[in-house]
């Protein structure tokens, strides 16, 4: 394996340095970084001319400029934008973290769920779901990045933003939206129709009736979860991580799961129950992400101390549950900031944005605001992201899972009566995963490079908008550091891809 990554990263090395020499010959071409000096009437022009063509090496051939360039960059200097004399490191470092925030949410959000409504539409193959999923991935596939993001701008912001001024939902589309939920779940469930209606009824239901509840409450202007919500959804990942990793039957890792439930839940009156003195009002950024690996850890310590021959099943059930509960608990403290940030003179009752990654007010006003600002001005970027990657996602694991669920190993494994659970799980699941190991790495390393339409229309100055500032102003340094970062997360994407092929499919051999 050692050996098959060092020659990879010497072949990733000599195509970098081809393509960073072929993309800075273009560049170089592709304008007049002296335009705007050209045309200036300011008296010490020819002055700022020679400086710049000076500083820039204009005056070298361009064929033989990238070795300037490259000589630098080597020693980790990659010069400075011509127009505002900032260190390009510094501005693509910055570009990076705002892009980071986008990626890393839209790409796990995407990729969870492209992956398990792929293989739910795999399961129920030519069923009323499997054709209402492709019809409407198909769409979303198809649809321009820029239009979606209008459409959000317009119903997700401006019109949930109206919705706040009286938050009250009719009983008409309480009953709507209850129908739609209920042709849902009965459609992904499968099965009889009796079974179909049964819980597609109740999903309805349940759904209008949260909904309404939501609504006579005053709960979408004062949200929060509460104590026994937050039971409700412990109860619910318990048994769906308990019946993943190891089936219901395993009743020390059910004790386990309900009992990191049951802990979390006592948790939440010290941490999240008093708004000004509890645990999480002198919490930071650190000290949350310390809280987080400190609840996964208890649930861990919670499986081992249950023992038994499988305990460290009973340990990563554990530590699924207690990573969820302390994110149940963080989610209702964080809500209950909401009334105050919306009130805010800034904000003024209309929290979504629809452009910026902040609100210049509220700098400075603490870790709980702060991060809600974040998440309002996220929340339509992130959602243009998921929409267009979710498409892609859950076809290509549809794909795959049908492919993996036809082969004979399949039918060997129910043919000696394996749980339906153990061979989807186990034997499919894991298998299916590797054509999408192919896709996930370079499809990260790609939108690193910077989703360049939607950071354009909502004004997110992130890797996208960098390039497309360097390149209408033809800001070679800028757009050579941008090409250089992209360029090696490309590589290094592809290398994980192939090492990910032998650690989900032994068969493979690096070494061959």
């Amino acid at each position: 394996m050692l050996r098959f990554i060092s020659r990879r990263l010497l072949t990733a090395i000599g195509v970098l340095f081809a393509a960073t020499y072929l993309f800075f010959i273009l560049a170089a071409n592709a304008g007049d970084p002296l335009e705007d000096l050209r045309a200036s009437t300011q008296p010490n022009r020819d002055y700022l001319i020679e400086q710049r063509t000076e500083q820039l090496h204009l005056d070298v051939n361009p064929f033989i400029r990238y070795f300037y360039w490259l000589a630098d960059a080597v020693k980790g200097d990659l010069g400075n934008d011509y127009k505002t004399g900032q260190p390009v490191t510094t501005m693509v470092g910055d570009a990076m973290g705002q892009t980071i925030k986008l990626v890393g949410f839209a790409s796990v959000a995407a990729i969870v769920l492209g992956v398990l409504v792929g293989i739910i539409s795999a399961l129920r193959q030519y069923s009323g779901f499997d054709y209402g999923i492709t019809l409407m991935t198909f769409l979303m596939y198809s649809l321009p990045s820029f239009w979606v993001a209008v459409l959000l701008k317009q119903w997700g912001a401006i019109g949930f933003n109206d919705f706040l001024a009286d938050p009250v939902i009719s009983p008409g589309a309480l009953i709507l939206i209850g129908l739609v939920m209920g042709v849902i779940v009965g459609a992904a469930l499968g099965g009889e129709w009796k079974r179909r209606l049964m819980f597609g009824g109740i999903a309805a239901v349940m759904t209008a009736g949260i909904l309404g509840i939501m609504s006579a409450t005053g709960w979408f202007t004062d949200p929060g979860l509460g104590p026994v919500v937050i039971l409700f959804l412990g109860l619910g990942v318990a048994y769906i991580a308990v019946f993943l990793v190891t089936g219901l039957n395993n009743r020390r890792a059910l004790y386990t799961a309900l009992t990191v439930v049951v802990l979390g839940v006592i948790a939440w009156f010290p941490m999240a129950a008093d708004q000004l003195n509890g645990a999480f009002a002198y919490t930071g950024f650190w000290a949350a992400i310390g809280f987080f690996f400190g609840f996964v850890a208890l649930g861990i310590v919670v499986g081992l101390l249950f023992k038994g021959p499988d305990k460290w099943i009973s340990a990563r059930v554990g530590g699924i549950v207690g990573g969820f509960m302390y994110v149940f608990i963080w989610l209702d403290y964080l809500m209950s900031w909401w009334e105050k940030y919306s009130n805010t003179s800034a904000i003024n009752g209309r929290p979504i944005a629809t452009v910026g990654s902040s609100t210049p007010e509220l700098a400075g006003s603490g870790y709980w605001i702060g991060t809600i600002d974040t998440f309002t001005h996220m929340v339509l970027p992130i959602s243009a992201l998921i929409l267009i990657s979710f498409a892609g996602y859950t076809r290509y694991m549809r794909g795959s899972m049908l492919e993996v669920m036809n082969l004979d190993y399949i039918r060997t494994a129910r043919a000696k009566g394996m749980p339906e659970r153990t061979v989807v799980m186990r034997h499919g699941f894991r298998n299916a995963l590797i054509p999408i190991a192919t896709i996930i790495p370079l499809d990260l390393a790609a939108l690193f490079g910077g989703a360049i339409i939607t950071e354009t229309v909502f004004g997110w100055n992130g890797m996208g908008r960098l390039f497309v500032d360097a390149l209408n102003t033809v800001n070679v340094n800028v757009l050579m550091g941008y090409f250089l970062v992209t360029g090696i997360l490309l590589l290094i994407g592809n290398i994980i891809a192939d090492v990910l092929y032998v650690v989900l499919d032994p068969r493979i051999r690096v070494e061959s």
